[in-house]
C-alpha cells in the first residue's frame, strides 16, 4: 500500500512520516469566547423539541458553573502552513482536538494529562490520522482570570447561596443525555471524566476565587499523519510534553524535535522498519510488507478487554452486514480503539458508509442519517443508557463501551462457526495473558498486582467514585507507590519524577515501551490473521461466481447498473446450510459490492490492495491444498500462520532496517522561545515552515509521485464506477467522508438541509433500487415455474430482500422523526394512527371505515366479503403472542401487508392523515416530502405484480381463522344432503383434522395452527338418510389474516352407485387470483398452481364413449415423461423451498393423470348398460387373474423368482387399497395405488406385469400403448429415475392403509 492519499506533493511531503504539527488551545488576545458549537447545539436542540430557537441564548449558559461551561480552543499554531495535497483544515483539526471545547480547572481538580486519536475522511475516501496529547497549563493572563471571576459571581448571584452549584440538571432535555458539549468538560485519561464532586479543600466544585485559586486551562498539541502509526505519536507526543514539565530544560530546544519528525523523518518503506529520536527516547515503527495485512496500529487487545470476545464477534457481524452502529463511551480513545479495531477485521472488505469514530456534539443531527453508519458518540459522566434517546433503533447495534455491553437488532444471524470463532480467539488471548471475558489481564506479578489494586483505585478517582476520606488515602498510597516503584499506571519500570502523572495519561512508560509495543503488535496481528483466515475459508471459490461480462473497463462502468456481477444463487447453493442466514445477507452488502466490482475492474486496472493480498492467500491455500475445490463442509479449520506472521513482525522491530537522521539545533534566533517549567513556548514559526530542501530520502518522492498519479487515475474510474453503478450509495458514502470536510463553523441550518436533502433522494433511489430487485428476481423464479429459463431466487434469498426492505421502511420512518414511542418508528406512526382513528370511531359509534371497504368477491363465488382495513391488520398483529417486540410487529405488519398486496395502500392511508405526519415529524423529512413520498408509495405498489407468502412462511405456528365454502352443482336437485359431511384442510405445514360440517350448512369457520400454503381438502359425507348422494362442485378455503383464498375443484357425485361410488375423495387446491385488483394488473398475475383434475377432464377419461379427443400415444408419453420431470426438479430444490409435491403427483398434469390416460389408450369395453368402465376395474380383474395364476402355478413354472415375488406385492397393495374402511371410490383407488408404487419404487415392477397379464389381449385393443413392449420399457426406464428420492406422501393421501 502506498502512501494513503493521492494527490500533488509539495517538496518531499507524500513520504515524510508527520504532514502537520499543531497546537489548540485559548488565544489569551481573543479572550474568553462562548462555544459557537455549542450555542449550534443548543439551536438543533430546541429545533428537534419544536421550541423556537431564537429563544436560546448564544452560548451563554448561566446555569452551571463557569469552570464547567465550554469555551471556543482555537489552533494557535500548526507547522507547515500546508500540504498542497493535503491541505490543513483548521476547523477541523480544532474541533476534533478538542470536541469539547476548552475546559479549566482550579489546583483543587484532576489534571492528568491524556491521550486520543481521531481520523479525516477526505472526499476521495483516503484517511488522515490526528493524534492528541491534552494537558493543562496555567493561566497567566491577568484579563483572563479577571474574566473568570467575574462570570463566577454572575453565576453565583444567579443561584442560592445554599447550594453547590448545579451541573446540567436545569438544562436537561429530552436528548439532553447527548448534549455532551454542552454540560461536560474536556474527558481525562482514557477514559473517564474526572470526579467533579470531590474536592480536597471541601468547597464545592466548580467555585473559583482569583485571590486563592490558581487557574489551568487545557492545551492540545497534536501530530497529523498519512498512516495510524498510533504507538509512535503517542510517545513522540508525551516526551515533548514531558520535557516542558521536567526539571530540567530538554537538550535541544522543541524546534529541534518538531522539525526532524515533520521534515526529516520518513514514513518506512512497505516491510521495513524505522528508529527515529525523540526527546528522551528513541521511537520504533514497522510497516507491513506487500503480502501482509494492511498496518493497524489501534490495540485489538484493548479493543477485546473492553468488550469481551462474543460481543466483539456478534458487532463484527453487525458491521459486516453494514446495520448502523453506535459506539458510546466517555473515553475518545476508546471509541477510536474500537472503532479502527472492528474496521480492521473486515480484510478484505471495507465498510463502505458514513464513518466517524468520534462525532463532536454540532454533528448529532447526523446520528438521524437514514443510512448505514458507524460513528462513536461520547457519553457524560454518569448518563444512563435508557435515558438516551436515539432517532431510529430498529436497525441499530448499540455499543456500551463502558459498560462491556452490546445491544444487538433484531432478526440476527450468527456468524458462521461462530462458537469455534470464539474459543481459536479467546486461545490466542490466553497466549497474550488476557482473558478472553474482556476486563484485567490474567496472571500478573505480586508487583504488578499491587499496582493494579492502586490503578482500580485511581480508576475510582475518575469515576468519581471515591469520597473526601478515600481519595486522601488514595494520594497517600501514590506517595508512597511512587517511592516504592510501583506505577499505578500498566507494569513497567518506576515512574521518574519528572513525568508527572504520565501512566496515568495512557502514555506507557517509555523505557519498558518497545517490550509492550512489540507484544501489542504480534497480538494484534495474530487476532486479524484469525479472522482473515475465516474470509479464506468462506469465499475460497468466490472467482468461480463471478460473472465476466463486459469486454472493456468503459463498457462494463457504463452499464454498471444493469449487470449481474455476482452469481449469487449458485455461490449459495454450494455453501453449507449453517452459514446461509449470515451469506444471504452479506453477499447484498455495499461492501461485497464494491469487493467483487474491484475484481472485476481488475483485468483492466492495477489490482486493489487488499484484494491483491486476499488473492494471494487463496493462491497460497489452493497450492497447499487446504481443502479440495468444491468439497463444501462447515467444518471449522484453524488459522495456521499465526507464529509466521508474529515473526515477521518481531524481526522488524528487532533488526531496525531504517535510522532517520537525528536532531539538530537549528538555525533560531536567539532569546526566544526560552524554557520555563510547566509552559509549552511559543515556537520559532521561521525555522518550523519549511524543511530542508535536501536530504537523502527526498528521492523516494518522484517514484512515491508517480504512484500517487497512477492511484489519483484508480480512484478516479472508482469514482466514476460507484456514480454509475448505485449512485446513491456513493451519496451516503461521501456524506460520511465529507462530514469532516466541510468547514465545520459552517454548519448552518441551511446546510443541515440540504444533507438532509440528500437523504431523501437517497432513500428515494433506494427504494427503486429494492423494489425492482425484488420484481425482477420474483418475476424470474415464476417464468422458471412455467419453463422459461433458470431460477435465480431461492426462499433464502427473497427472505433477505424483505428484510432489507423492512430495514429501508424502518429507516425512511426515522428520518426527521420527532416523536416516537418504542424502538419502532413505523410501529410507533401506527400506533398514534391506530388511537385517533379509534377515537374517532368511538365518538362516531360505528365500525371504522378504511378506505375501499371491501374486496370484491373473488370470481364471483359466494364466499363473504374480507373488509380491507389497515387497522384490522394491525390487531391481528397485536394478538400474535409470538412477537414481543415493536419491531418485530413492524415487521410482521410490513409481511403481512405485502402478502395481501396491500402494502403501498395501507402506507397511502397512513400517510394521509397529514395532521398526524406534521405532529410527528420535521418539516426534512422524507415523509413530508410530497414528490418523493408519492413515488415512494408507487414504487410500492409495484410489487403487488407478484405474490408473496412472506407472512405465513414465517409465522408458522400462529393460530389462523379459515373459512370453508361447499358449493354444490345447483343446478342438479341434489344440491342438498341427508347425509352427515365431514371436510379435513390440509397445507405444507400440518393439517386441521377432520370436522364435521352441520347438515345442509355449506360454510364453516375454524382455527388452527398456520396450515402453510393449502394443498388438499379431503371431503366426504356418511351415506345416511335418503338424499345420501351429493354432487358438488368446488369447496374454497380463505385464510381470514391473509386474505388468500384457495379453491379446490370436484365437479363430482359424492355418494354409492353414483359416478365411481366415491364417498370421500381428496381435492387439489388452486390459489385464486381476487378479480378487482385493478391496481394489480390483469397481465402481471402469478401463474395457478396445478389443481385438482376439472370435471370436463375427469368426464372424458372416465366415460368412454365421450366425444372429446382423445390424446395420442406420443402426447401421453411426454406428459408422464414431463410429470416425472417435475417431481425430480422438485427434489433438486432446496428443502425449505420445494412446495407440494402432492401437486405434481395428483395434480392435474401429475404423474396420476397421465398414468391414467396411458392405461385409458385404447381401451376397449364401450359403455355396458350405461354404465362406466375405470382403470380401477382392469386393476382389479388383473389382480385376480394373478392370484388365480399364482395358485395354479403358471407363473412360477416358467416365470423368474422375482417376477412371482413382485406378482405377490402387487395383489398385496391391490388388496389392502380394497379392505380399506375409507369410501374412496375406484378413480380415488387407483390414485392411491400409483401413489404408493412411486413412494415404494415398485411403478417400474407393476408395469410389465400387468403388460403380461393375459386379461390385456380382451381389455385392450391391438395398438394399446400397454400392449406395445418397447413403449412399456421406456416407460419403466422414465419411472426408475424417481428411484433416487424419498417420496413422502401427505397423510390425506394414504389415511387408513394397513401395509
Amino acid at each position: 500500500m502506498s502512501v494513503s492519499a493521492p494527490g500533488s506533493g509539495s517538496g518531499s511531503a507524500p513520504c515524510r512520516f508527520a504532514h502537520y504539527f499543531a497546537i489548540c488551545g485559548l488565544d489569551a488576545e481573543t479572550g474568553l469566547e462562548p462555544d459557537e458549537l455549542a450555542a449550534l447545539y443548543q439551536w438543533l436542540e430546541a429545533d428537534r423539541q419544536g421550541r423556537s430557537p431564537d429563544t436560546t441564548n448564544a452560548g451563554e449558559n448561566f446555569e452551571q458553573s463557569p469552570l464547567k461551561r465550554t469555551f471556543k480552543s482555537k489552533v494557535l499554531a500548526h507547522f507547515p502552513e500546508n500540504v498542497e495535497w493535503n491541505p490543513f483544515d483548521q476547523d477541523a483539526v480544532n474541533m476534533l482536538c478538542m470536541p469539547k471545547g476548552l475546559s479549566f480547572r482550579t489546583q483543587a481538580d484532576p489534571r492528568e494529562p491524556c491521550f486520543h486519536s481521531f481520523l479525516i475522511t477526505r472526499e476521495d475516501g483516503s484517511r488522515t490520522y490526528g493524534f492528541v496529547h491534552t494537558f493543562y497549563e496555567e493561566v497567566t493572563s491577568p484579563q483572563i482570570c479577571a474574566a473568570m471571576q467575574t462570570l463566577y459571581q454572575m453565576h453565583h448571584a444567579e443561584h442560592t447561596p445554599s447550594g453547590s452549584a448545579s451541573s446540567s440538571s436545569s438544562s436537561s432535555s429530552s436528548m439532553d443525555s447527548l448534549a455532551s458539549s454542552l454540560d461536560e468538560a474536556e474527558v481525562s485519561s482514557p477514559g473517564r471524566g474526572p470526579a467533579r464532586g470531590v474536592s480536597p479543600c471541601g468547597r464545592c466544585s466548580g467555585a473559583y476565587d482569583a485571590t486563592r485559586d490558581t487557574l489551568y486551562v487545557s492545551k492540545a498539541l497534536c501530530l497529523i499523519t498519512p498512516m495510524p502509526f498510533m504507538h509512535a505519536c503517542r510517545r513522540f507526543l508525551s516526551q515533548l510534553h514531558r520535557a516542558v514539565t521536567a526539571s530540567q530544560p530538554p537538550p535541544l530546544p522543541l524546534e529541534s524535535y518538531i522539525h526532524n519528525v515533520l521534515y526529516e523523518v520518513p514514513l518506512p518503506p512497505p516491510g521495513r522498519s524505522l528508529k527515529f529520536h525523540s526527546v528522551y527516547e528513541p521511537i520504533r515503527c514497522q510497516r507491513p510488507g506487500p503480502g501482509e495485512l494492511p498496518l493497524a496500529d489501534f490495540s485489538l487487545g484493548e479493543a477485546f478487554q473492553l468488550l469481551g470476545v462474543e460481543n466483539l464477534v456478534q458487532l463484527f457481524t453487525c458491521v459486516l452486514l453494514e446495520m448502523q452502529i453506535l459506539l458510546y463511551s466517555q473515553d475518545y480513545q476508546r471509541l477510536m480503539t474500537v472503532a479502527e479495531g472492528i474496521t480492521t477485521l473486515l480484510f478484505p472488505f471495507q465498510w463502505q458508509h458514513v464513518y466517524v469514530p468520534i462525532l463532536p456534539a454540532s454533528l448529532r443531527h447526523f446520528l438521524d442519517a437514514p443510512v448505514p453508519y458507524l460513528m462513536g458518540l461520547p457519553s457524560k459522566e454518569g448518563t444512563d443508557r435508557s435515558k438516551l434517546e436515539l432517532p431510529q433503533e430498529a436497525n441499530l447495534c448499540f455499543v456500551d463501551i463502558d459498560n462491556h455491553c452490546i445491544e444487538l437488532p433484531e432478526d440476527f444471524p450468527q456468524f458462521p462457526n461462530k462458537a469455534e470463532l470464539i474459543q481459536e480467539l479467546s486461545d490466542v488471548l490466553l497466549c497474550f495473558g488476557l482473558s478472553p471475558e474482556g476486563g484485567a489481564p490474567l496472571g500478573p506479578t505480586p508487583g504488578h498486582l499491587r499496582g493494579r489494586v492502586l490503578r482500580d483505585l485511581v480508576d475510582d478517582r475518575k469515576n468519581g467514585n471515591l469520597g473526601g476520606e478515600a481519595l486522601a488515602v488514595l494520594e497517600r498510597l501514590q506517595a508512597l507507590a511512587t517511592r516504592a516503584g510501583v506505577t499505578a499506571g500498566p507494569a513497567g519500570p518506576p515512574a521518574s519524577p519528572g513525568k508527572d502523572g504520565e501512566s496515568e495519561a495512557g502514555g506507557r512508560p517509555p523505557a519498558g515501551g518497545g517490550e509492550e509495543e512489540l507484544r501489542d503488535a504480534k497480538l494484534n496481528v495474530q487476532l486479524r490473521e484469525v479472522f482473515a483466515n475465516r474470509f479464506v475459508a468462506m469465499f475460497a471459490d468466490y472467482e468461480a461466481f463471478v460473472i465476466q461480462s463486459a469486454h472493456d473497463l468503459e463498457s462494463w462502468l457504463t452499464n454498471r447498473e444493469q449487470m449481474h456481477n455476482f452469481d449469487k444463487a449458485s455461490f449459495l447453493s454450494d455453501q453449507p446450510e449453517p452459514y446461509l442466514p449470515f451469506l444471504s445477507r452479506f453477499i447484498e452488502t455495499q461492501m461485497f459490492a464494491t469487493f467483487i466490482d474491484n475484481k472485476i475492474m481488475s483485468q483492466w486496472e492495477e489490482k486493489e490492495p487488499l484484494l491483491r493480498v486476499f488473492d494471494g492467500r487463496l493462491e497460497k491455500a489452493r497450492l497447499y491444498g487446504a481443502r479440495a475445490p468444491g468439497l463444501r463442509t462447515s467444518g471449522y479449520q484453524r488459522c495456521v500462520t499465526l507464529r509466521e506472521s508474529a515473526q515477521a513482525i518481531e524481526q522488524r522491530l528487532m533488526k531496525i532496517d531504517h535510522t532517520a537522521i537525528h536532531p539538530h539545533l537549528l538555525d533560531m534566533k536567539i532569546g526566544q522561545g526560552k524554557y520555563q517549567r510547566g509552559f509549552f513556548p511559543k515556537l520559532q514559526a521561521e525555522v518550523l515552515l519549511s524543511g530542508p530542501t535536501n536530504n537523502k530520502w527526498s528521492n523516494r518522492t518522484a517514484t512515491a509521485q508517480r504512484r500517487k498519479d497512477r492511484h489519483r487515475q484508480h480512484s478516479d474510474h472508482l469514482g466514476l464506477d460507484n456514480d454509475l453503478k448505485e449512485k446513491y450509495m456513493q451519496e451516503a458514502r461521501s456524506l460520511g467522508k465529507s462530514l469532516r470536510q466541510p468547514k465545520l463553523s459552517d454548519l448552518s441550518p441551511a446546510v443541515i438541509a440540504q444533507t438532509n436533502w440528500k437523504f431523501v433522494e437517497g432513500l428515494l433511489k433506494e427504494c427503486r433500487m429494492k423494489t425492482k430487485r425484488m420484481l425482477v428476481e420474483k418475476m424470474g423464479k415464476e417464468a422458471v415455474e412455467l419453463g422459461h429459463g433458470e431460477a435465480n431466487i431461492t426462499g433464502l434469498e427473497e427472505n433477505t430482500l424483505i428484510a432489507s426492505l423492512c430495514d429501508l421502511l424502518e429507516r425512511i420512518w426515522s428520518h426527521g422523526l420527532q416523536v416516537k414511542q418504542g424502538k419502532s418508528a413505523l410501529w410507533s406512526h401506527l400506533l398514534h394512527y391506530q388511537a385517533r382513528e379509534e377515537k374517532l370511531e368511538l365518538q362516531a359509534e360505528s365500525p371504522v371505515s378504511n378506505g375501499p371497504e371491501r374486496r370484491k368477491s373473488e370470481t364471483g363465488v359466494p364466499m363473504p366479503f374480507l373488509r380491507v382495513s389497515l387497522i384490522q391488520d394491525m390487531r391481528h398483529i397485536q394478538n400474535m403472542s409470538e412477537i414481543k417486540t415493536e419491531v418485530g410487529r413492524a415487521r410482521a405488519w410490513i409481511r403481512l401487508s405485502l402478502e395481501k398486496k396491500l402494502l403501498s395502500q395501507h402506507l397511502k392511508q397512513l400517510l394521509s392523515n397529514q395532521a398526524l405526519t406534521k405532529k410527528l415529524y420535521k418539516r426534512y423529512a422524507f415523509l413530508r416530502c410530497e414528490d418523493e413520498k408519492e413515488q415512494f408509495l408507487f414504487h410500492l405498489l409495484s410489487l403487488n405484480a407478484v405474490d408473496y407468502f412472506c407472512f405465513t412462511s414465517v409465522f408458522t405456528t400462529i393460530v389462523i381463522p379459515y373459512r370453508a365454502v361447499i358449493i354444490p352443482i345447483k343446478k342438479l336437485s341434489n344440491a342438498m344432503t341427508t347425509s352427515n359431511p365431514w371436510i379435513c384442510v390440509s397445507g405444507e405445514l400440518g393439517d386441521s383434522g377432520v370436522m364435521q360440517i352441520p347438515k345442509n350448512v355449506l360454510e364453516m369457520t375454524f382455527d388452527c395452527q398456520n396450515l402453510g400454503k393449502l394443498t388438499t381438502v379431503q371431503l366426504g359425507h356418511d351415506n345416511s338418510g335418503l338424499l345420501a348422494k351429493w354432487l358438488v362442485d368446488c369447496v374454497m378455503v380463505r385464510n381470514e389474516i391473509t386474505g388468500h383464498t384457495y379453491k379446490f375443484p370436484c365437479g363430482r357425485w359424492l355418494g354409492k352407485g353414483v359416478d365411481d361410488g366415491s364417498l370421500e375423495r381428496v381435492l387439489i387446491g388452486e390459489l385464486v387470483v381476487p378479480v378487482g385488483d385493478e391496481e394489480a394488473g390483469k397481465q402481471c398475475r402469478t401463474p395457478p398452481m396445478q389443481r385438482s383434475p376439472t370435471q370436463a377432464r375427469r368426464i372424458s377419461i372416465t366415460s368412454l364413449s365421450a366425444r372429446g379427443a382423445k390424446p395420442t400415444g406420443a402426447q401421453i408419453q411426454e406428459a408422464i415423461g414431463e410429470a416425472v420431470n417435475n417431481i425430480v426438479k422438485h427434489f433438486h430444490k432446496p428443502e425449505k423451498e420445494r412446495g407440494s409435491l402432492t401437486i405434481l403427483l395428483c395434480g392435474e398434469n401429475g404423474l396420476v393423470c397421465a398414468l391414467e390416460q396411458f392405461f385409458h389408450h385404447s381401451f376397449k369395453s364401450a359403455r355396458l348398460f350405461q354404465k362406466n368402465v375405470f382403470v380401477w376395474d382392469f386393476v382389479e380383474k388383473a389382480t385376480a387373474c394373478l392370484e388365480t395364476a399364482d395358485q395354479m402355478g403358471d407363473l412360477q413354472g416358467g416365470a423368474p423368482e422375482p417376477l412371482g415375488l413382485t406378482c405377490e406385492t402387487f395383489c398385496r397393495y391391490v388388496n389392502a387399497i380394497n379392505s380399506t374402511s375409507r369410501n374412496i371410490g375406484k378413480d380415488g383407488k387407483f390414485q392411491l395405488l400409483v401413489c404408493l408404487g412411486a413412494r415404494d419404487r415398485l411403478l417400474p415392477q407393476w408395469l410389465p406385469l400387468l403388460a403380461e397379464c393375459p386379461l390385456i389381449s380382451r381389455m385392450y385393443e391391438e395398438g394399446a400403448l400397454l400392449r406395445d413392449r418397447t413403449t412399456v420399457s421406456t416407460l419403466v426406464g422414465v419411472l426408475q429415475t424417481l428411484h433416487d428420492f424419498n417420496i413422502t406422501l401427505e397423510s390425506s393421501l394414504i389415511k387408513g392403509i394397513q401395509l
